[in-house]
């Protein structure tokens, strides 16, 4: 007999986040035999920097699986199956096409339309990404004359061979040449969803994707150092790491330290105590720099209204933001988006 156990998964409530566009919109295209790994990596990198917590909302991210039909499966190369959601169209506001390779040579069986497909998004002007051997149908096309790219040790020999045009690298996570983009393929797929996340949606969406992904606390602290609580993401005691990491997940939607304290497993009284100890600061004050530094953030790189601003940053109004931003910044939001747009300028 099925049990129901909702009721011993009790969710939150998503927060209502309306009249925002996507940040960054991504369009996959599945090879013959393609990888699951690396897909999976940049596909859930999306998915958890998308939305607040972990209800997988497209928000602040998008993406959709493109091919010649929409009713044929697409093999990965472990034998898992998966449905398209569109077929090759209008490129509408796109900002990548992301082809994952596979298994050779297999991949390069990618039908023609595919591959006009992606020439077009280059010719306009989207920037274009090849994951694992996607770099080998990118080169098939004439998208890595001139251009370096990154290729797995395990496939430059022959690479170098068929696209003597194209200038490959070994040992590097990923490298964008004139807004081509490739990666050698496994888990680099994360540094480089990563890399486009924290350009696009901002520092607070990369790493809440990290800690989603219960990417090491360490390695994140060396990927973004200049966060203003990076020493306590890998201060060495599991209960502030764990305190940071819950804080970094909930930047619209934060609770009361008690609740943190009871979910990470110690007192609020203790909590507060370690994060004297190993920052000299509080939790409250930790969270609510880590939610001021996401605004900070979407005020110099978004068009969104101070109020919209507010209540991604999960203050109940834009006066309460306005009030702390004037003591972190010294200066009013406004102020602060007027003057740099008028240096800019």
């Amino acid at each position: 007999m099925k049990m129901n156990l909702d009721h011993r998964f009790p969710r939150e409530t998503p927060p209502e986040l309306v009249g925002i566009e996507p940040d960054i919109r991504v369009a996959f295209i599945l090879c013959p035999m393609f990888t699951l790994l690396p897909f999976a990596a940049f596909i859930d990198s999306l998915r958890h920097a998308a939305d607040e917590a972990d209800f997988s909302r497209q928000i602040y991210c998008s993406w959709k699986i493109v091919a010649d039909d929409c009713h044929t499966p697409l093999t990965a190369s472990c034998g898992a199956e998966i449905m398209p959601q569109e077929t090759f169209g209008d490129f509408g506001t796109l900002n990548y096409v992301v082809v994952v390779g596979g298994l050779l040579p297999h991949c390069l069986g990618l039908s023609k339309r595919a591959r006009q497909y992606i020439r077009a998004a280059h010719d306009k002007g989207i920037s274009i990404v090849g994951l694992c051997t996607g770099s080998f149908i990118l080169a098939d096309i004439g998208l890595l004359d001139n251009r370096r790219c990154a290729i797995h040790t395990e496939h430059i020999s022959e690479f170098r061979t068929l696209y003597p045009s194209a200038v490959p690298v070994s040992g590097e996570m990923y490298v964008n040449d004139r807004e081509v983009l490739t990666s050698p393929g496994g888990t680099s797929a994360l540094d480089l969803a990563f890399h486009l996340i924290d350009t696009h949606c901002g520092k607070a969406r990369a790493v809440k994707g990290l800690s989603s992904l219960l990417i090491d606390n360490h390695r994140s602290a060396r990927r973004f150092h200049y966060r203003p609580h990076g020493h306590l993401a890998a201060c060495g005691n599991r209960k502030v790491e764990t305190a940071v990491e819950m804080m970094e997940r909930h930047i619209t939607t934060p609770y009361p330290v008690s609740e943190l304290a009871r979910k990470v497993g110690c007192s609020e009284r203790e909590l507060c105590r370690l994060f004297k100890k190993h920052g000299n600061t509080s939790p409250s004050e930790t969270w609510r720099k880590i939610r001021m530094a996401h605004g900070h953030w979407l005020l110099l790189n978004s068009d969104r209204s101070i109020t919209q601003i507010s209540h991604e940053c999960g203050f109940a109004d834009s006066a309460h933001f306005n009030r702390w931003f004037k003591v972190i910044y010294k200066e009013s939001p406004h102020a602060y988006r007027r003057r740099r747009r008028v240096r800019d300028q």
